[in-house]
């Protein structure tokens, strides 16, 4: 009798433990082919559920990690994941690609991915609808998708992608150059005139053809004046008048409104005084 009933002791776990398996029965996809996976994944993105498109495309990879599917999932995953906003995932899922696949004819589209990652990184969902000044914004993704997009035209030249890569890259330099402009002008207001003067350099020698580099001679010719350096203020009006005449700061009206000052203020707190 006391066998039987440690037999049975002995045995509850085991039954307990069957019964909390999940049953097998319940995935939909244990049958599933490769193509089915993909299908199934391309459609749930298509329709905007990026979660399960990722889930299906990770489950394919799992399942049939080789063959032309589970190579093309590698890409298809990192646009889900750049949709589903998790940055990180997408640029780790391009980078696995490229490493795994060098000669692929599409690697050019993961390194594009990648620029086009860090280009939208930080945008908020407000930004995404109401214009905002990109240049006020951390330049760190800036700077991460120019180098993307600069290593996908050094390695493809012909891609299908480069015409808006160069288009994008015009953009991103412009909006770093106004960065830099932007933290000089922030110097000189709180009266640093050397480390203004120091960026707007950066802004003449490295950003030279850029929209900001006008504002950077203009913000170099107003620190130097502040430092008493009037020759050299001199130097940097005459550069300024000779390749931007019309410029506001060699105007008594335009003056130090040559700077779109209002965002700027508002992000570093300051006022007019």
């Amino acid at each position: 009798m006391q066998r039987s009933i440690l037999a049975l002791l002995l045995m509850l776990p085991l039954l307990f433990g069957c019964s909390l398996l999940p049953d097998q029965d319940d995935d939909e996809t244990k049958d599933w082919s490769a193509s089915k996976f993909f299908s199934e994944a391309k459609a749930a993105v298509a329709g905007g559920d990026f979660e399960t498109g990722i889930k299906y495309f990770e489950t394919l990879q799992a399942r049939y990690p080789f063959g032309r599917y589970a190579q093309q999932a590698q890409l298809e995953v990192a646009y889900a994941y750049y949709k589903f906003e998790e940055p990180d995932s997408s640029i780790a899922a391009c980078d696995r690609f490229i490493k795994e696949n060098p000669r692929h004819p599409n690697v050019d589209y993961a390194y594009y991915l990648k620029g086009l990652v860090n280009f939208n990184r930080g945008i908020g969902f407000i930004e995404q609808y109401v214009p905002t000044d990109s240049s006020q914004r951390d330049p760190g993704s800036a700077r991460d998708s120019f180098k993307d997009f600069s290593t996908l035209l050094a390695r493809y030249p012909n891609s299908k992608y480069a015409k808006d890569t160069r288009q994008r890259m015009v953009y991103l330099r412009n909006t770093l150059a106004q960065h830099e402009v932007n933290v000089a002008d922030y110097y000189l207001k709180r009266h640093a005139y050397i480390a203004a003067s120091n960026r707007a350099k950066q802004v003449i020698e490295n950003f030279e053809k850029t929209p900001a580099a006008a504002d950077g001679i203009a913000v170099l010719m107003e620190s130097y004046a502040l430092m008493g350096l009037e020759d050299l203020s001199s130097d940097a009006k005459r550069v300024l008048t000779l390749n931007y005449p019309s410029h506001p700061a060699l105007s008594e009206v335009g003056g130090r409104d040559y700077l779109n000052r209002s965002a700027f203020e508002t992000l570093f707190g300051l006022d007019e005084n």
